[in-house]
């Protein structure tokens, strides 16, 4: 019952919670501030009442730790929002943070001195092969869309770069703290809730230097269009509806993967959020009729299979079907 909740959770919250960030990067292109700020906010004070007990609840896991794992997660998030910014649609934006493999192999070659099997790097090959396919047809994409003049082309062309180089910059800022995470979790043992409320409380300050991007946005925000909010029947600007949607959503998410982690194994959570993002990819396709060509199909299917042959999904499978026939046998 638990593992359906979760996985219920895992699939609505985060596809309504793409649907409700592209709604609000559409009208509003530059507002990838003040969504984070929000997010990590509401989190933090759920966090600060439930987990931290206010503040009565010492932390098993020193904050001088934290605070270096704060600043890779305070990080990744900021950029990865900005991206938006930057010319970058939303399915690449999906597609490209799928590789994150990627850059978890790199860097334990380096850092761990991991190393892998011929079916990992062959998983990781085709990873890569449709994260470069995806991204050369939206890189042509952007360089046709602005016929009016050569000069605001090679403009769009450089800001999506910029936008693509963000995009890497936070994969390999991700896997960094990926690693240390797991380090820490050696040392100190696995605290999920713990670290869910003191990676988004301890950033708030540092949202200091963005505030007057965010206040520009609050203004903007409170401009939009009044909506009447169904079933509650409150009235409020659209895009303040979009933001606390997009919190709502993104807090289930968060709530299910966490709930899953207790409750299954990692594979399963691996293959749930696998399948997870594809579904949003279809979503925001659909919903939305972002341009998606055939090569963007196959550079997808390329990033999924090798994700699945990756976390050996097909082996698992096959050893979970022999297991009853063999008990079948010994009755």
């Amino acid at each position: 019952m638990h593992q359906a909740c979760a996985v219920g959770l895992v699939f609505a919250g985060c596809c309504s919670n793409v649907i409700f960030l592209e709604l609000l990067a559409r009208r509003h292109p530059g507002c990838g501030n003040i969504v984070t700020f929000a997010q990590f906010l509401f989190i933090a004070v759920e966090g600060f009442i439930f987990e931290a007990n206010l503040g009565r609840k010492r932390p098993a896991i020193p904050i001088r730790y934290y605070v270096i794992m704060v600043t890779m997660f305070f990080t990744v998030s900021v950029v990865n929002n900005y991206a938006l910014n930057l010319n970058i649609a939303m399915p690449l934006h999906m597609i490209f943070r799928s590789g994150s493999l990627i850059a978890n192999m790199i860097l334990g070659i380096i850092i761990l001195k991991k190393r892998y099997s011929v079916s990992k790097y062959t998983s990781i090959a085709l990873v890569s092969m449709g994260i470069f396919i995806c991204t050369f047809m939206s890189a042509k994409q952007v360089a046709s869309q602005s016929s009016l003049s050569e000069n605001e082309g090679f403009q769009a062309f450089a800001w999506w770069l910029l936008g693509i180089a963000a995009l890497t910059f936070a994969l390999l800022m991700s896997a960094r703290m990926g690693i240390f995470q797991e380090t820490l979790y050696k040392q100190f043992g696995k605290h999920s809730k713990e670290a869910l409320f003191y990676n988004h409380a301890l950033p708030l300050p540092g949202f200091i230097f963005l505030a007057s991007d965010i206040y520009d946005h609050v203004l903007l925000f409170n401009k939009s269009e009044l909506y009447q909010v169904p079933v509650v029947g409150v009235t409020m600007p659209v895009m303040w509806f979009y933001l606390l949607m997009n919190i709502f959503t993104q807090y289930a998410c968060i709530r299910g993967v966490f709930i899953l982690t207790t409750e299954c194994t990692s594979l399963t959570v691996t293959l749930v959020v696998t399948l997870r993002k594809f579904v949003s990819l279809i979503f925001s396709i659909l919903y939305f009729q972002n341009p998606f060509t055939l090569w963007h199909w196959l550079g997808t299917m390329f990033v999924f299979v090798g994700t699945l042959m990756y976390t050996e999904v097909w082996n698992s499978l096959g050893v979970s079907r022999s297991q009853p026939q063999k008990e079948d046998k010994k009755d």
